[in-house]
């Protein structure tokens, strides 16, 4: 009897780490390349409601960088993730990605932007969830179409500020999108002035619009739009500290950012006239998910899931925030 009880016991003991190692919960990774960013923050908002939803632990890194960005990865297996959902510094990184997290065996999602292999082509075997950055951009063009229309502005006396990032994919298609879409209501092509920002912050995007006004004086109204909310705006600033206003400005931002919100809050409108709203909820909440599900039940996600987007504009952002649950 004594025997079986000591036995018992010493199973009971050994047992015991493998019980506490079943315990511990899911670990799923949520890397992106500028974790300051309004975006982000929401996204991984919205990603740790995942987590709380469905029972798994969210790790939340800032990549600035591909260094860090590969020091992430191995963070993540470290701390014996089983998946991470990645927004790349560069999407050029996506062999780099892919081979450290097979290394890993980790499953990987990227969102945002896709990440691509050595000849610009997505990494098939890598899910993503993004937009259509360039039906996005024609939402954008649209949007300051119908706003010039009622203004009663004519379209070829009208400068064309497209704050450019183009070493990323997904900044070209959504500032082309919107320059297709006015040039095929009539804006010459001559009106369209790039204006290339070194980041993709609203101090980057003021710089970069100083620059335009001053080389493109002779227009004087205006519309403007870039990769983000914070391009848009900087272009505003910009063009406000060279004393053109909202009777003579437009322009549209991308995201529905907490900036875009703190525009129409303000108590005399300024040229931020709307923005394309796309759901960070979705971003953030749906990939986490994703990977959480693609580990543990062996569910692949999609291997392309594109969101779309809506105008918004100080008129109707509280009812559009309240019906995409924002």
């Amino acid at each position: 009897m004594k025997m079986q009880r000591r036995a018992a016991l010493a199973l009971a003991l050994l047992a015991t780490p493998f019980a506490l190692q079943a315990a511990e919960p899911v670990k799923i990774g949520f890397l992106v390349k500028q974790a300051e960013e309004p975006w982000f923050q929401d996204e991984w908002r919205y990603a740790e409601q995942a987590a709380k939803d469905k029972g798994f632990t969210l790790v939340k890194i800032g990549i600035p960088n591909g260094e860090k960005m590969m020091a992430a990865i191995d963070n993540l297996a470290a701390q014996k993730a089983v998946g991470f959902v990645i927004c790349a510094p560069d999407v050029k990184l996506g062999v780099a990605v892919n081979r450290a997290a097979k290394r890993h065996n980790l499953k990987v999602m990227s969102v945002d932007d896709q990440l691509v292999d050595g000849a610009g082509k997505p990494i098939a075997d890598i899910p993503h969830m993004g937009i259509s950055g360039y039906e996005i951009g024609k939402q954008v063009g649209q949007g300051l179409l119908a706003e010039m229309k009622a203004r009663g502005w004519k379209l070829d006396e009208v400068g064309v500020l497209r704050v450019a990032f183009d070493q990323l994919p997904t900044a070209r298609d959504r500032t082309m999108g919107a320059v297709d879409a006015l040039k095929a209501a009539g804006v010459p092509a001559a009106n369209v002035v790039d204006a290339p920002q070194a980041k993709t912050d609203t101090e980057s995007a003021f710089n970069a619009a100083n620059i335009a006004f001053t080389k493109n004086a002779k227009f004087k109204r205006w519309v403007a739009f870039g990769l983000n909310d914070e391009a848009a705006l900087g272009a505003v600033r910009a063009a406000e500290g060279r004393g053109i206003k909202q009777d003579a400005m437009l322009a549209i931002g991308i995201g529905g950012s907490q900036t875009a919100l703190n525009e129409f809050t303000k108590p005399t409108p300024t040229a931020f006239y709307g923005t394309v709203l796309i759901s960070p909820k979705r971003h953030g909440y749906e990939t986490a998910t994703a990977v959480f599900e693609w580990a543990t039940a062996g569910k692949t996600p999609p291997p392309v899931t594109l969101t779309s987007g809506i105008l918004m504009t100080r008129q109707n952002q509280a009812e559009l925030r309240k019906q995409m649950g924002l």
